[in-house]
């Protein structure tokens, strides 16, 4: 499956992404997919492509127009 069949799928709201509710992993990863959420990676390999680390950014995934690869 490619990464624009996911998007089209189902996609968190922004009113949801930006509240401070605890959300389900589902929600949480789409938001943090559209750049709406700080992302949580630790350790080495989680970058933006560029050698920067992502650990509280927010960075928009591929799928978003992003620099961040999805790993499906």
């Amino acid at each position: 499956m490619r990464a624009e069949e996911f998007v089209d799928e189902w996609k968190a709201s922004p009113k949801v992404c930006r509240s401070r509710k605890k959300l389900s992993a589902s929600a949480d990863s789409s938001c943090k997919s559209q750049g709406l959420r700080a992302r949580t990676s630790v350790g080495k390999g989680h970058t933006d492509g560029k050698g920067n680390y992502i650990k509280g950014k927010k960075i928009k995934g591929a799928a978003y127009g992003g620099p961040v690869k999805s790993y499906w």
